[in-house]
């Protein structure tokens, strides 16, 4: 194995991010070399020996146990979904990924139903790398009206909302916290890697953004694990001006690797009054469903 690896890097990467006093300790000895916590505080805390600490961050170790893996995220202080990653990645260590040809994703025909039956809000179907496998006329005109509406029928030019974000500068201008955004992006990359962490494609993904964009690489390299269900954003919108919106991420049952995001506003409200405004513009001219 070549490096630490996935659990390594994370191990890692948390460790650095705690100081002696958020976890209790006093700062006592010579000046510290190394940012956060040392490998000798954090196997103390987790109760483990410091052999055995360092060969998991060292990636020689792949035969951790749950207790062994409960003591380390607490002395990490990882939270709940920081935990399920760590489990994750604990448990692709313990297995030699086979190579396998990623299959291109598709939309069922329950899936294609539901994003018809939300027709009257924005939505779009994203699949496990944030390809856009699909997307109504209004999460077009809301969040992409600059692309080919028909992109999405076509897996080699797909958008991907991940490099839309971090690559592209119409959504950083819709964005007005384009920070917030990115993180959360990132976030949910963390849970994908964690995921299928033997999928090129979404290796390529990542080596690519880590290529163009140092704010990725930026956010990248904490790992933290933020995957994001629902949360309000303030969009620049080039046709209606300033609106609000909230972005709620739906798992689909009959494709649990694929996700429904829609676009929300308060009943009465201005951010919907503006969407109503959107509609009228023109901007919606009622395509079908991507396939």
């Amino acid at each position: 194995m070549d490096g630490p690896g996935p659990l390594g890097d994370f191990l890692q990467a948390r460790r650095a991010l705690l100081r002696p006093a958020d976890v209790g300790l006093r700062e006592t000895g010579p000046r510290r070399r190394v940012r956060g916590l040392r490998r000798e505080e954090l196997a103390q805390l987790a109760g483990v020996s410091v052999s055995y600490y360092a060969r998991l961050e060292q990636g020689t170790s792949r035969g951790a146990s749950a207790e062994v893996l409960d003591a380390v995220a607490r002395a990490l202080l990882l939270n709940d979904h920081e935990r399920e990653h760590l489990d994750r990645l604990a448990d692709t260590a313990r297995h030699v990924p086979r190579p396998r040809r990623p299959r291109p994703e598709k939309l069922t025909e329950e899936t294609r139903d539901l994003l018809r039956a939300v027709d009257g809000v924005p939505a779009m179907v994203l699949g496990r790398r944030t390809d856009v496998l699909a997307w109504n006329a209004r999460g077009h005109a809301l969040l992409a009206g600059h692309l080919d509406y028909l992109s999405p029928n076509h897996p080699a030019r797909r958008p991907n909302t991940s490099r839309m974000i971090f690559l592209d500068p119409h959504c950083r201008e819709l964005y007005a916290d384009w920070r917030r955004k990115a993180r959360a992006v990132v976030g949910n990359l963390r849970v994908a890697v964690g995921k299928h962490p033997d999928d090129p494609l979404l290796a390529e993904l990542i080596g690519e953004l880590t290529m163009k964009s140092p704010e990725f690489v930026s956010l990248w390299s904490d790992h933290r694990v933020t995957p994001c269900d629902a949360d309000s954003y303030e969009l620049h919108h080039p046709v209606v001006g300033t609106v609000t919106v909230t972005q709620q991420t739906l798992s689909i049952a009959r494709a649990p690797d694929q996700v429904l995001i829609v676009c929300t506003t308060p009943a009465g409200s201005p951010a919907e009054e503006a969407l109503a405004l959107l509609s009228q513009a023109g901007s919606l001219r009622g395509e079908p469903v991507g396939r």
